[in-house]
């Protein structure tokens, strides 16, 4: 394979260092959407709404996993407490407390969980949105800031209607829904999304997501996207998509450009990069064994945890058991490059812009065809 690759070889020729230096800075523009780019989203409603529950569902954990936020049946939240997503630590989900006090007024307490910082609000209810509810929307809506309504807990009124004689679950969706928008005429005419945290693959969740997606800046919609929980073979396949859009980026910031060096950066430290890239991937498309695990648990198969042994999710979870960081090194580096055929002997510190290209693209398949082959063996490829 060429140590140098023959597009990067022309655009120096043609024109100089002077656009090797753009497209790396444009890169490196991409790489901090990937990689830095903040996202804080704040999840309020009343005292019982199930909070803490959606907190843990969108980090993929469950009430008894380190680091879940506590949930019970009275207010556990006292105060603005934050969550880091598991493997995206730049996006930050807030527990808001309660706001069932009879005394609760909006501005107050707006100015008490430093509503500035949030990117979007998520108001839960599990019955009818109260009149704190739409007060505290209203004031949201002044500010000029995104708020979503979202009927939490319906899996409990499913298990409650199906007893019924009758029973229809497309129907009674419909009736609480419709109930919920007319319960909140006030705000005018609202979209209201609902959702089980004890299982994100039905209902809206997805529907959610997309909503939110739509209303972000667009450099914050890879973060929303990468750390939100499969709950679909859609969803899946977006990430996949996004990734497969960075690899260019990632490529030719992690190989530090064998013919042209980036200024101010060793080319170990970019190599790393493409390390990042996949382990964002592992973590994304749910390949890490906490949310394996949770999922055979799930739907009662323990050996969906066996077919996760593929040469790349074998190779991020004995080399990065958390987050790879920079400081993981040129060792780590290499031993991704050993897992291409005929790379092996390439050193780090030369890695061509073709070579890194390669490797990425074969580590995103590599997951990608896992996390299919996974959630088909689950019976979820077809939801």
């Amino acid at each position: 394979m060429e140590t140098q690759d023959p597009a990067v070889v022309e655009a120096v020729n043609a024109s100089g260092e002077s656009t090797l230096e753009k497209a790396a800075a444009k890169a490196k523009e991409t790489l901090n959407q990937l990689f830095n780019v903040s996202l804080n989203i704040a999840v309020t409603g009343n005292t019982g709404s199930g909070k803490s529950s959606f907190v843990n569902a969108f980090r993929g954990l469950d009430v008894n996993d380190a680091g879940a936020a506590p949930t019970g049946v009275t207010e556990t939240t006292m105060e603005a407490t934050m969550y880091e997503h598991p493997g995206m630590p730049n996006v930050k989900i807030w527990d808001l407390p309660g706001i069932g006090s009879p005394n609760f007024k909006a501005k107050k307490y707006l100015k008490d969980v430093k509503f500035k910082i949030y990117d979007f609000f998520i108001n839960l209810s599990s019955e009818r949105f109260t009149e704190n509810d739409i007060m505290l929307a209203k004031e949201i809506k002044k500010q000029k800031k995104i708020f979503y309504f979202v009927r939490s807990k319906i899996d409990n009124d499913i298990e409650q209607e199906e007893k019924k004689k009758g029973f229809d679950e497309q129907k009674v969706l419909s009736i609480i829904r419709e109930d919920c928008q007319k319960n909140l005429k006030e705000v005018g005419d609202p979209k209201v999304f609902l959702i089980s945290s004890n299982d994100v693959q039905k209902y809206d969740f997805e529907n959610l997501q997309k909503a939110l997606a739509e209303e972000l800046p667009e450099h914050k919609r890879s973060a929303l996207l990468q750390a939100w929980p499969v709950c679909s073979t859609e969803c899946l396949e977006k990430k996949i998509k996004m990734f497969k859009g960075m690899i260019w980026a990632v490529s030719l910031a992690s190989a530090g450009i064998a013919v042209v060096p980036l200024p101010g950066l060793s080319a170990g430290c970019d190599a790393v990069m493409g390390v990042l890239f996949l382990s964002s991937c592992y973590y994304a498309f749910g390949l890490d064994e906490g949310s394996l695990t949770r999922l055979s648990e799930k739907v009662n198969k323990p050996h969906i945890i066996d077919l996760a042994k593929s040469k790349f999710v074998v190779a991020i979870r004995e080399k990065a058991l958390t987050r790879v960081q920079a400081s993981a090194g040129i060792a780590t580096v290499e031993y991704f490059i050993s897992l291409v055929p005929g790379v092996g002997s390439v050193a780090a510190a030369v890695i061509s812009l073709s070579t890194t290209k390669y490797l990425l693209k074969e580590g995103l398949n590599d997951l990608a065809d896992t996390a299919r082959k996974i959630r088909k063996e689950a019976g979820l490829d077809t939801i």
